[in-house]
């Protein structure tokens, strides 16, 4: 049984910058134009980037099981899931679980030839998924040990399956000004948009994307202050929906363009507190109409800090009715009511 101690890191970076990744998620910073990626988890460093790809190894094509949690490539699958930059910096991602790979890897080979796995791992006695068995996929079959090193995830049982893929080229992070053209290539129909301010939960801001998804929103637009949506606790909170729905990391600058291209409706989640200067408006199917033929972004902010100044100076407030005393909702819940109801008309079940 050969044991790996080489690795391919593909060289091929489609972003610009990573969202930060520490314990706590911190947010965004993007700060640069280029394609290598960072954030100020550590220096940044153009030349130390470049170095690092030229240091790749290629994968050799024999390896079939590693079973050693100290393997080169194990090291670094690990290092994906624990430090935002290196996994941008890498433009590869692990997705932990069946269910959400299956869904990606369906989605992606319907829109492209070129697998979006780069590397499977199988737990031993378990079957490769009928659907990827494909022989451009390079299986590998690991003993639970390993999975569960790799998987960060204590307990094993139910996870049979990590795939190591790239990250999506519809994930893009901007910082330069945007004109026409550029509006229209980060989101191809932005009748329906969730930005989120300041979204720092990674099973919130997971929630509030597969949600988007579902319910056919056109995009998602991440303000400062967010996580990394490739947070592993993230990806497991949206099972794969990051990989089928645009993401663009930018701030309100960007948001002003395509407010302005495509005449959006700028409405923002806010509780219906008496101190607001502004006035808030009730969510209701007579409000949700009259809004329907707009485009629009609709703006949630943390549920600690709520929206910044900001959106709420830029936004229409909107507020969902409650008979309880509550003053707010979770915002992945309250995001849930909002998409819903304010999903376009030709997406909503007959």
């Amino acid at each position: 049984m050969q044991c790996l101690n080489k690795f391919f890191i593909s060289a091929s970076l489609s972003l610009s910058n990573p969202p930060n990744s520490q314990t706590k998620n911190p947010p965004f910073r993007p700060t640069c134009r280029n394609r290598i990626h960072k954030t100020h988890e550590s220096p940044y460093d153009e030349t130390v980037c470049k170095i690092a790809s030229k240091k790749a190894f290629p994968l050799p094509p024999n390896v079939e099981s590693i079973t050693s949690t100290s393997n080169p490539f194990v090291k670094h699958c690990v290092k994906l899931r624990q430090s935002s930059s290196y996994r941008h910096l890498h433009g590869s991602v692990l997705v932990v679980g069946t269910t959400p790979v299956r869904e990606i890897y369906r989605f992606h080979k319907s829109e492209s030839d070129r697998p979006i796995i780069e590397c499977l791992f199988v737990l031993d006695n378990c079957c490769i998924p009928e659907e990827m068995d494909d022989k451009a996929v390079h299986v590998i079959q690991v003993n639970s040990e390993v999975m569960r090193k790799i998987s960060g995830i204590q307990s094993v049982d139910s996870v049979e399956v990590i795939a190591l893929m790239r990250i999506p080229s519809t994930f893009r992070i901007v910082n330069n000004s945007l004109h026409d053209e550029d509006c229209r290539a980060l989101f191809s129909f932005p009748h329906r948009i969730l930005v989120l301010d300041g979204i720092q939960d990674p099973g919130n801001l997971g929630t509030l994307v597969r949600t988007a998804t579902a319910f056919r929103w056109d995009g998602v637009f991440l303000l400062p202050g967010c996580c990394d949506p490739f947070n592993d606790k993230a990806l497991r909170a949206c099972r794969g929906a990051c990989f089928q729905i645009p993401i663009v990391s930018g701030n309100w600058e960007h948001i002003g363009a395509l407010r302005e291209e495509f005449e959006m409706k700028m409405l923002a989640g806010h509780p219906a507190t008496s101190d607001d200067l502004n006035p808030v408006m009730k969510l209701s199917k007579d409000f949700a109409e009259s809004v329907a033929g707009w485009p629009l972004c609709l703006v949630l902010g943390s549920e600690g800090a709520g929206l910044s100044q900001f959106s709420r100076r830029a936004c229409e407030l909107v507020s969902i009715p409650m008979a309880g005393e509550f003053e707010s909702l979770n915002v992945s819940v309250a995001g849930g009511i909002f998409m819903y109801t304010l999903q376009h008309e030709n997406n909503k079940p007959a």
